[in-house]
């Protein structure tokens, strides 16, 4: 496992595409990244996984939530995960997180948790949006897009976006756009049925002949 390191990007330069009107809560939080192989080269098509066979792993990270606990990524090693980038800001994160609420709830006790990433937003905004959305899980504050910068190339000035984990920490998939219920649904449910495809087994060995 890599050494952690904090990541140290500024807002500028990679976010210079910012959302007009977007706010900022001025100092950052502790987010860090290290480890993983994770390389973005292309988003995924909705509701369709990475092959397995071409997954690659997901850094750690960590941080601060909007309730001001710590988060380490490896809290969640062994699940499912659904990573989404949102902010308060954003128009279609208003129509997709209740969305993502729902599934979450249903899918709660079938080993899939659901984090939300706040970006480049206010804490009090971000905290009311969950609030007025009836938003349980939780979600980082990453006012400066440090989780993003974690995974190498990914887009990180596109707003909303989702990663999806494997059971192994292994990058899934990567929606770049607004993800519908049902599509996110059958992702989660191939990953699911993925996960319980059980491994080959070899036949018990019989003896030598004449035994």
């Amino acid at each position: 496992m890599s050494r952690r390191t904090v990541l140290t990007v500024g807002a500028s330069g990679v976010f210079g595409l910012l959302v007009a009107g977007c706010g900022s809560s001025g100092a950052n939080p502790s987010t860090s990244g290290a480890g993983g192989d994770f390389d973005f080269t292309a988003a995924t098509p909705a509701a369709q996984l990475i092959p397995a066979e071409d997954r690659q792993g997901a850094p750690e990270f960590g941080g601060e939530l909007l309730d001001g606990t710590t988060f380490e990524s490896s809290s969640l090693a062994g699940d499912i995960v659904v990573i989404n980038f949102w902010g308060s800001w954003c128009a279609p994160c208003r129509v997709e997180s209740p969305e993502f609420q729902t599934v979450s709830t249903d899918v709660a006790d079938a080993g899939v948790a659901f984090l939300g990433v706040a970006v480049r937003d206010q804490r009090q905004l971000a905290q009311a949006f969950t609030t007025d959305f009836g938003i349980t899980y939780p979600s980082l504050f990453d006012p400066s897009g440090e989780v993003a910068l974690a995974f190498n190339g990914f887009p990180a000035n596109v707003v909303p976006t989702t990663i999806l984990l494997d059971r192994d920490n292994r990058v899934a998939a990567v929606y770049v756009s607004a993800v519908a219920e049902d599509d996110l649904r059958t992702s989660l449910q191939t990953l699911l049925a993925e996960d319980l495809t059980p491994p080959p087994t070899t036949s018990p060995s019989t003896g030598a002949p004449g035994e």
